[in-house]
């Protein structure tokens, strides 16, 4: 199969252009090796001196090119990857994607499972849509780091849990990957009655054989919306079960530390805040390695608004604000307003928890609230001028909502101004006690 990728764009003043390649060119290979997809390429375009294959009106042409070191060709194709995206051909018992509404927009539909968005963006793959031949791509191009859905290392109840036949090869594959030093990380979604309890305790057993390649495993819990007719009956965490859960993370964190000198297992936070239990200290999560997927993020935020506050001198006029969040982080956020007002002693807010009525009740989370919620549950009350919303419940780089809301609606809706904040330190404080947003 030849390979083709039509570049979109040439950048001004770059090696591409210089070479002579125009926009409407298609790719075809590089120093003699054609070019699947994006992996190719950046290995490829890690050459100082490329012989450039290219397709121009239909007619196969070569042009040389010279560059810098760590310089990139500036060229931009119509496909990101350079190739399809990879879809996911599990059907898990706690797909999120399945439990999601109709008439939403269509990327929020797709499964992806694909390795090379592992590598590029950190999403976390099965590896059971990786063939022998592209497990040896991983391992030649040294992808690194991968990550990686385990759930579950007993074959027999992964295949169920994932509903594919194939997906109990997974030791196997991971002992590939790392044979071929590629460092990864691990996640377990765990279902209750599923693969908690004994299970869990296998899993991490099995899983200490990948260190110190497999440098992080987090345990996150399964999350459930109300859209799951014609889906496996499954339920959430008790706040008993949470604790059940914690203890035995909290063992083999001890077992690794005195094996391998890292705890290397960590519950997210939403264990702690279902179980009623203190989120562990700073030293606990060890440079907070799986952060991204909520492992930590509530205690690097409390030890930064602690930070922030020692560094300020506070003053005593009057701020004035409304926070919505989640349900879960509500308490938390509130317990962090008062350590704000320990220095700004005139300042007014309001922690509003927002039910999750769109996913369901037991969607707890911040980053999966909607406009339409936070508009029902705000309309009408005294935002006190200012209304700021946790950054994670927008689509990454832009001001729109899962139900395709953006903050200008929010803002029209409620008339009132609406402040993004980040989950920083810095900005928790300054969203609370700025005068404008």
């Amino acid at each position: 199969m030849n390979h083709e990728h039509t570049i979109l764009d040439v950048i001004d003043g770059s090696p591409a252009q210089k070479a002579g390649l125009r926009r409407g060119d298609r790719l075809v290979s590089m120093n003699g090796r054609e070019i699947i997809d994006v992996l190719d390429f950046r290995f490829e375009e890690e050459e100082t001196s490329l012989t450039i294959g290219f397709l121009r009106d239909g007619e196969v042409r070569e042009v040389q090119v010279r560059k810098g070191e760590y310089e990139e060709l500036g060229l931009v194709f119509a496909e990101s990857l350079m190739d399809d995206y990879r879809s996911c051909r599990n059907d898990c018992v706690f797909c999120f994607i399945s439990q999601m509404p109709p008439g939403m927009r269509e990327t929020l539909y797709f499964k992806d499972d694909d390795t090379r968005l592992s590598f590029l963006q950190g999403n976390y793959v099965t590896l059971t849509n990786v063939s022998d031949e592209e497990l040896e791509r991983i391992c030649f191009y040294k992808l690194s780091p991968m990550n990686v859905s385990v759930h579950t290392t007993n074959p027999e109840l992964r295949c169920k849990m994932l509903h594919n036949r194939f997906a109990g090869t997974i030791v196997d594959k991971l002992r590939r990957l790392k044979a071929a030093d590629i460092t990864m990380n691990g996640q377990i979604v765990l279902v209750p009655e599923y693969n908690d309890g004994a299970e869990l305790e296998r899993t991490i057993h099995d899983l200490t054989e990948f260190l110190p390649n497999l440098q992080s495993l987090s345990v996150v819990p399964v999350g459930l919306t109300k859209y799951r007719e014609n889906l496996p009956k499954l339920r959430t965490f008790t706040p008993e079960e949470a604790r059940d859960v914690i203890g035995i993370i909290r063992k083999w964190q001890q077992i690794c530390l005195q094996y391998f000198d890292t705890r290397f297992v960590y519950a997210s936070d939403e264990w702690f805040l279902t179980a009623g239990i203190p989120i562990p200290s700073e030293e606990e999560y060890e440079g907070y390695p799986q952060i991204e997927n909520g492992v930590g993020m509530i205690r690097s935020l409390v030890q930064e608004v602690e930070e922030e506050i020692e560094y300020r001198d506070g003053d005593e006029e009057l701020h004035e604000a409304t926070i919505a969040t989640g349900t879960l982080a509500a308490p938390v956020i509130a317990e962090l307003c008062e350590k704000v007002r320990s220095i700004y002693p005139n300042l007014r807010v309001e922690v509003i928890p927002i039910i999750n009525r769109f996913f369901g009740e037991t969607i707890t989370v911040s980053g999966l609230l909607t406009g339409k919620d936070i508009i029902e549950q705000l309309r009408g009350r005294d935002l006190r001028g200012k209304l700021i919303l946790p950054e994670n419940l927008l689509r990454s780089g832009e001001t729109v909502l899962l139900d395709d809301m953006t903050v200008s609606d929010i803002e029209n809706a409620l008339q009132t101004k609406v402040r993004i904040v980040q989950s920083t330190g810095l900005d928790f404080v300054d969203s609370l006690i700025e005068e404008g947003v």
